[in-house]
This record gives structure tokens, sequence and C-alpha cells, in this order.
């Protein structure tokens, strides 16, 4: 007698309108802003393919870091906003907090180095240094700390070395630099790890809190 199962389509006759070649695009709902240089402003498009995409198990976001809590970071020597170079270990001997920003006169950017401007007498009562981190050049740098009166060193990471070698991790499908505080004690060992694109203030906060217990 002849069998009467049918075959079991394949997955693409099933889903034909998944095809591959149809871009799909990608609008960020961002208020605009005026700067096209402001990232939070930006409206991104891109094309991906749907052979590209990874599984439900394998795609997630994460915020990782090379350096952790407990640890010593890497040593850097940069330039400062006057040109002066500027080591690590400079500061040793007395607690630092060091973060990474995306850029200068972007908006979280502007407000977050505001804020400590703003908290930097309470900074200064609990002995520690503020360092603030970029890839933007001295002159810029210069620029953005007279502008806003910013009575702390900002340090120019041309080309993301030290921010590779320390292991911030990129927002947005990496198309933005992320925002890291990193607090390191007298010895110059890690003791906070804060991450928050978004809400620039809280560094400020999570750090003071922090120094109070140093």
């Amino acid at each position: 007698m002849a069998s009467l199962a049918h075959p079991t389509p394949s997955l693409p006759s099933l889903l034909p309108s998944l095809s591959p070649k149809t871009p799909s695009a990608i609008k960020l709902p961002f208020p605009s802003r005026s700067s096209p240089s402001q990232f939070l402003g930006a409206q991104i498009s891109h094309h991906i393919s749907l052979s590209s995409v990874p599984s439900s198990s394998s795609f997630r976001f994460t915020v990782s870091s090379k350096v952790s809590k407990g640890q010593a970071p890497p040593a850097f020597n940069l330039k400062d906003q006057d040109g002066r170079n500027v080591s690590l270990s400079k500061f040793k001997g007395k607690p630092v907090v060091v973060y990474f920003y995306p850029a200068d006169e972007t908006p979280g950017c502007t407000k977050q180095a505001c804020a400590f401007r703003d908290s930097y007498e309470k900074f200064k009562k609990a002995g520690a240094q503020v360092v603030g981190i970029s890839g933007d050049d001295s002159s810029s740098h210069k620029a953005f700390a007279k502008k806003y009166r910013l009575p702390f060193t900002l340090l120019s990471d041309e080309g993301n070395k030290v921010r590779k070698e320390w292991g911030v991790p990129s927002d947005l499908f990496g198309a933005l630099p992320g925002r890291q505080t990193y607090v390191l004690d007298k010895n110059g060992i890690v003791q906070l790890v804060y991450n928050n694109q978004f809400q620039p203030e809280k560094h400020i906060d999570e750090t003071l809190k922090l120094l109070q217990t140093l």
C-alpha cells in the first residue's frame, strides 16, 4: 500500500518573505540635535542581512571589561589639554577617578563633565583626583575645558589605544564609544567599575559613594 505521508517542506519554503536579500532599516528614536557630531542626536540606518543575524541563543547584550575590581589597570602616558605628558603612575598615593567618555561637546559628555566640575570640591575633600579620557586631541580638550571651566585633567587617547587596553566596552553595536568610570585607590587598585551610557550624572553619584568609604 502506498504511503500517505507527505514530505516535510523545507524551512525556506515556509518563510518566503524572509529573503536575506531584503534589507531592513534600524532607526534609533533619539531626540534630534543640531550638531552632526552629537552621538545622541544621530539617526542610524543600517542594512542587515538576515543570514548575518545570530540566533537567539547567542545574541546577547553584555557589558564586559578587561579591567575589573581588584586589579591594577594597564599604565598609560597621554597628553593633557595643555599638551603635557601625564602618566597613570603620577596619581599613585591618592585615590583617582578615571572616566572614559565618548567625545567633547556631545550632550551626555558635557553633562557628565559639568557634574564632575560641580562636585569637584567634594572630590578634593575626599583626596581624589579626577581624570577624563576620550579620543579627542589636546586642542579639543583645551577648548572644552575652557568653555565649561573644567578644573580637572582631560587626556587625549587618540586612536583609543588606552580605551582598548582597559577593555572599555562600546555601545550601539560598537558604533558609540562606551562611557565607563573607574575608581582607583591610593595603591592603584581598581575599587569600582561603573558603566552607564545614558545617565552620565550617575557616574558622579556612584563614585562619591565609594570614595567616602576609602
